[in-house]
């Protein structure tokens, strides 16, 4: 697996975070974070495994990128800091206007 650099993280889980904001999706998407942590390292050898056949279809290096991150339970509770950060942002822009 290649590494990802913090930069490149800090991108991938921003983008991340917008989306499931945006689609209201933050308690849902908190909650099974927070329950896969345990199995975290497992989920990504699973996306390895699938690897060949994504990778057919779609471009890999996101996914390979996710695989590598997932094998990391601290980067689980950093990814739900972000997707906090990210709907706390998007509350105080609504009570601004």
């Amino acid at each position: 697996m290649e590494e990802v650099t913090q930069e490149r993280r800090d991108e991938i889980f921003k983008k991340i975070a917008e989306k499931i904001v945006d689609m209201k999706l933050t308690p849902v998407a908190i909650v099974m974070l927070e329950s896969s942590k345990p199995i975290s390292f497992v989920g990504s050898q699973m996306m390895v495994f699938f690897q060949p056949i994504y990778s057919a279809v779609f471009p890999a290096r996101p996914y390979n990128e996710i695989a590598t991150l997932l094998e990391d339970r601290e980067n689980i509770e950093r990814l739900i800091k972000e997707i906090e950060k990210v709907e706390e942002e998007k509350r105080v822009c609504k009570k601004k206007q």
